[in-house]
């Protein structure tokens, strides 16, 4: 019992201190170690199986787009990355540098990819020549590393997993509908298997991706109020094309510059998962992306018939992902160790259960117990999970519409940061001077200037000029 007590109280109450309760939780349940390099983390097999998933869904999403896996070098010469001179400058602080081969020093300064976009534009330039070579829609899943001066768990760290896709379009006009229809394949992942409500803009000038002609973002809103960035879009113009010289002979035969696109999906939205959906006893994972969908925990397992009973019940649920539990633990620690990791279902199966020819299903996310008949328990199963799921993203959305606020002046803007953490909407002259006063004034930033517009107020929340867009803000990580 007192191993029992132990693990729960390793998680400190996130109303006590929700950044801890994030360390407690990431740790406890086992989803990273920290390493001896600072600022990298050691992806432990729960962590690395929910990435794992979502790397499976995205992919699918990806290629049904008409998107080709590639892989690029994890190295890129000093000279290659200076070309584009926005880009270097946003990447700057950044990066790390690779100054020797051996014990000799290289002719030419090795930059370890913070992102591949010169890598990419080099390889363009060499393979398009003609229309005909147009679209080329490519993705690479791999490492990228920042030399980040402040690291948390997922949410930064100098080295992390995503994937970064890729590509080169004949139009100005196919660039767009490239870059929203990528911002749209994450919306939608993040809404219908992650069960996180997404908000989709677009961002300012002043937080724009280093060298791009716009950036799409979408904007997840967590327990305790802070956005994140959970994924976004890039449309490119011409601008890297005209510095790396990627042209191609158009039907016509004349020559033209292509026009690019770029979007990325990294394990940040690990910790999104994490502080959406977690509670003081550890993770809450959505059904679709839990690497475990369904415990047995067998209870007096070394009584006759109990294992075999929990070994028939897993091949019966074989349409899902189930293990069971037949540690030597005491059934309340497996309890508690399982509600830690999050899995969304758990059944309890005993030798009073096989008599009566039923067993106990409890959800993680309501601690709801259902006794149900072993004959019908696959459909009981698959039922639970679909509603689980359905009843996880509605409650984060009616999170985040119930910390969403509106201000219409200073005033009122500030007040609501400090004592209404959340979104807030306000109306924006686009004038980088008022969205630097507002950081500075409140600590918010401008998250996105969202495609679906209102009109709260004709003057900017700021300056009191004329208002051009409503724009989400808030606190962020």
């Amino acid at each position: 019992m007192a191993q029992e007590k132990k693990l729960v109280e390793a998680i400190t109450s996130m109303e006590t201190d929700f950044a801890q309760w994030y360390t407690d939780v990431v740790k406890k349940a086992e989803l990273i170690e920290y390493s001896s390099v600072r600022g990298c983390m050691i992806l432990r097999p729960n962590g690395y199986s929910i990435w794992e998933n979502i790397q499976k869904e995205l992919d699918s999403r990806f290629k049904a787009t008409g998107v080709e896996n590639v892989y690029m070098p994890m190295f890129i010469p000093e000279s290659l990355l200076q070309k584009e001179k926005d880009h270097v400058e946003g990447f700057a602080p950044e990066v790390a540098w690779v100054t020797h081969g051996g014990l000799e020093p290289l002719q030419e300064r090795l930059c370890v990819r913070p992102t591949s976009e010169t890598l990419f534009c080099d390889f363009y330039s060499n393979i398009i020549q003609s229309y005909r070579d147009l679209p080329k829609l490519y993705n690479q899943w791999c490492s990228v590393v920042r030399w980040e001066k402040t690291t948390r768990p997922f949410l930064r760290s100098m080295e992390f997993l995503w994937q970064e896709g890729h590509t080169a379009h004949a139009t100005a006009e196919q660039a767009e509908e490239r870059t929203i229809q990528m911002l749209n394949v994450y919306a939608d992942f993040c809404e219908q298997v992650l069960a996180i409500p997404m908000i989709k803009g677009r961002k300012s000038e002043k937080e724009k991706f280093a060298g791009a002609h716009a950036t799409y973002t979408i904007e997840a809103l967590m327990h305790d109020g802070k956005a994140l960035q959970s994924g976004t879009s890039h449309n490119f113009g011409d601008g890297f094309a005209k510095a790396f010289d990627i042209q191609y002979t158009d039907n016509e035969n004349k020559l033209q510059y292509v026009h690019q696109t770029s979007w990325g999906m990294s394990t940040r939205i690990i910790g999104a998962i994490i502080m959406v959906h977690g509670d003081d006893s550890g993770l809450v994972l959505p059904p679709r992306i839990a690497p475990t969908q369904v415990m047995i925990v067998p209870i007096m397992q070394k009584k006759e018939g109990v294992l075999e009973k929990a070994a028939e019940i897993k091949e019966k649920l074989g349409a899902y992902r189930v293990k069971v539990d037949d540690a030597d633990k005491s059934p309340g620690w497996k309890f508690s160790e399982q509600e830690m990791r999050g899995i969304p279902i758990r059944i309890e199966i005993g030798p009073k259960d096989i008599e009566a020819n039923q067993a106990v299903i409890v959800r993680r996310d309501t601690r709801e117990k259902i006794t149900v008949s072993l004959d019908e328990i696959d459909k009981k199963v698959g039922e639970i999970l679909t509603l689980m799921q359905a009843e996880m993203l509605e409650r984060a959305r009616t999170h985040r519409d119930t910390h969403t606020y509106t201000a219409t002046n200073m005033e009122e803007f500030a007040q609501t940061v400090a004592q209404k953490p959340g979104f807030i909407k306000a109306m924006w002259c686009e004038d980088e001077a008022c969205e630097k006063e507002i950081k500075e004034k409140t600590g918010a930033t401008s998250r996105c200037m969202p495609f679906e517009q209102e009109k709260i107020a004709d003057t900017c929340v700021c300056c009191g000029k004329p208002a051009k867009t409503m724009a989400y803000w808030g606190k962020a990580y």
